[in-house]
């Protein structure tokens, strides 16, 4: 159950937007097993003053095309899932909407199965 923040500098044209929702999502169904039809996510879009980053923070040359994927999920996945996940992402990513690989910052957030509630109150994997 990935639930999906993408956060951006604002002005890209909404296929750009969908298209990085899109690859995001194809690459968890591709390498986490997550279920087509599981897709939650939110597109925020920030000012500059309301973006900051560090333009060479380990040696990664980014640009204000950076985008930040941050990924809450189940803590189920293996390492080497993980590894699978964040390459697909940016190949993916990188076909369509054409994002750099140093302009894709990716953070997985794991939650054990029992802190999801995904409607009627109900815990649905606990």
């Amino acid at each position: 159950m990935p639930l999906i923040h993408i956060s951006l500098r604002a002005g890209k044209p909404e296929s750009y937007r969908q298209a990085i929702c899109d690859g995001v999502h194809a690459a968890l169904h591709e390498t986490f097993n997550v279920p087509a039809d599981n897709d939650f996510v939110t597109v925020s879009e920030h000012e500059p003053a309301n973006f900051r980053y560090s333009p060479l923070y380990l040696g990664i040359a980014r640009t204000d095309d950076l985008v930040f994927i941050q990924i809450t999920a189940n803590n189920t996945r293996s390492s080497d899932q993980k590894k699978a996940l964040f390459k697909r992402i940016v190949e993916l990513l990188g076909e369509n909407p054409g994002l750099r690989r140093e302009d894709i910052f990716i953070g997985l957030v794991e939650v054990p199965k029992e802190n999801w509630s995904l409607g009627n109150g109900i815990a649905q994997y606990a």
